[in-house]
């Protein structure tokens, strides 16, 4: 078991317990991911890039993992291998986005 694998795993357990897998759906894990990107984005509002990081390391850091934790579940609901859909994808965008294009 990769480290992924575990971490999916993890998180699978910890919603099991909670009694949440019946609210995670892809609709609604869409929309958490999107609600947690926007929160995320919050920091950023009206400051520079350097003062959000100064100001707001701990909360960014804390959206980030929401945001990772709704990716995983997600990938966990639907059964995709989050190793081998990043890789594709980056296999698509070495197509579309050649170096020196």
């Amino acid at each position: 078991m990769n480290k992924i694998t575990e971490l999916i795993s993890v998180i699978h357990d910890f919603s099991e317990k909670r009694n949440w897998l019946k609210h995670h759906n892809g609709k609604d894990l869409a929309l958490s991911i999107v609600l947690e990107a926007a929160e995320l984005l919050e920091n950023f509002q009206w400051i520079s890039n350097e003062e959000a990081y100064e100001k707001n390391i701990a909360n960014i850091k804390a959206e980030l993992a929401d945001i990772l934790i709704y990716c995983f579940r997600f990938a966990d609901e639907y059964d995709f291998d989050i190793e081998k859909i990043i890789v594709d994808k980056l296999k698509q965008n070495e197509k579309k986005y050649p170096i020196g294009k």
